[in-house]
């Protein structure tokens, strides 16, 4: 498969969505992959409440997780995390508009770390989120030279 880096990275998230039942759930708008990146926007919808009306830790970790693993694999190579850690500094509400921005800021061979923000339509900080990668050397794809 003949790709360049600006489309390899859209590849493997459609590789990867090929298989990732929650974050198709979750249902994020992509609006930008590249390597090492990640942006998309979420809708906060009734069921990702929790009891006490507020959006529970688990959407907000779930929806950073997916687009820190879509911004970790997106250089063509299987990553997975070693560790992750979220803060909630402020709590979602229905009917915000997540915007959820994944940034690499460590590239090793074997490791790399990330940072992903969630925001609301406010600029409002409801998730931050830090993740480390071990980077395997399995690839999605085989890149022709």
């Amino acid at each position: 498969m003949n790709v360049d880096a600006s489309s390899i990275a859209r590849q493997v998230v459609d590789k990867m969505l090929e298989q990732d039942t929650y974050g198709k759930w979750l249902n994020p708008i992509i609006e930008k992959i590249a390597t090492g990146y990640c942006l998309m926007k979420m809708p906060v919808r009734p069921e990702f409440l929790n009891g006490v009306g507020t959006v529970h830790g688990g959407i907000v970790f779930g929806i950073a997780d997916t687009a820190f693993a879509y911004a970790s694999n997106s250089h063509n190579r299987i990553a997975v995390a070693l560790d992750v850690t979220i803060s909630y500094p402020n709590a979602g509400q229905l009917n915000d508009v997540f915007t959820i921005e994944a940034k690499e800021i460590y590239l090793g061979g074997r490791t790399a770390i990330y940072q992903v923000t969630v925001i609301n339509q406010q600029q409002l900080l409801i998730g931050l989120f830090q993740g480390t990668v071990f980077r395997t050397n399995k690839k999605y794809f085989e890149e022709a030279s």
